[in-house]
């Protein structure tokens, strides 16, 4: 029996989708086992009921159906995703590029029904979907993070600023810190429009810039004095972090001073 979880910000929409798995219902072993009306009630429906297959809205106001699905996409038992979209044909093309399932509203009853047995066979796979975002030129408004088995998501105006260290990246927000396993250079090619790189292993969010302190350096054991450096200051965090010389230049040229 396949388990099914309607997705879509507009009633209308949920409706007609639950009427169409009812008649596809007659050839396939399926279950309608929920409905949510947006991304983030999309993520706690699937933690709750577990379905197999998640019919995706992609335009929802709170979350993208694709930022939805590269959530899920990280969870431990993802469930196939088949997108309701409403794109144009230029738009779609970056769907089939990466092999990704779509139905076309309004949706019919015999291209659901061949979704939903292509959805047997297919898996998630995260590569895919950021591929599809970049295609399409969307950015996530959260990231999202594995905590005791559960998902936590950190929206990404709330980052001060993302730190590599070892194998994970810092997120740290005002209220604390998190553990991520994406690669700083993916999330800077990602944000790169509000994080600044003040160091090889650091981007800074632009909007928690205060400013910047030099800091002078202690005379060595032979009493010569090298070279001092610049501290970045941050907004509303007692924390100070440093600025190498060879990032300097494009920080300063960014905060225009």
């Amino acid at each position: 029996m396949l388990k099914v979880l309607v997705v879509d910000d507009e009633p209308p929409a949920r409706a007609r989708l639950a009427q169409v798995l009812a008649d596809c219902a007659r050839q396939i072993a399926l279950t309608q086992v929920g409905e949510a009306d947006g991304g983030i009630a999309a993520l706690e429906a699937v933690a709750r009921l577990q379905p197999d297959v998640v019919l995706l809205d992609i335009a929802m106001p709170d979350m993208s159906g694709i930022e939805v699905a590269r959530h899920l996409a990280q969870s431990q038992t993802p469930p196939a995703i088949i997108f309701v979209t409403a794109f144009d044909e230029h738009a779609l093309k970056a769907f089939e590029v990466q092999a990704i399932d779509y139905l076309l509203k309004p949706v019919r009853a015999d291209r659901l029904l061949a979704a939903l047995q292509r959805a047997r066979r297919i898996l998630p796979h995260e590569e895919r979907f950021d591929a599809l975002a970049r295609s399409l030129g969307a950015t996530r408004s959260q990231l999202s993070v594995s905590e005791r088995g559960r998902l936590v998501l950190v929206p990404v105006d709330d980052i001060v600023y993302l730190r590599a260290e070892l194998k994970y990246v810092t997120i740290r927000t005002l209220a604390r810190e998190y553990l991520t396993e994406e690669s700083l250079t993916a999330l800077e090619n990602e944000f790169g429009e509000r994080f600044v790189r003040i160091h090889r292993n650091c981007l800074v969010a632009r909007r928690f810039i205060a400013g910047f302190q030099r800091v002078k350096a202690r005379s060595d054991a032979d009493g010569e004095s090298p070279e001092g450096h610049w501290e970045i200051l941050l907004r509303d965090l007692d924390e100070r972090l440093p600025i190498s010389r060879r990032q300097w230049p494009t920080v300063k040229a960014t905060a225009g001073i």
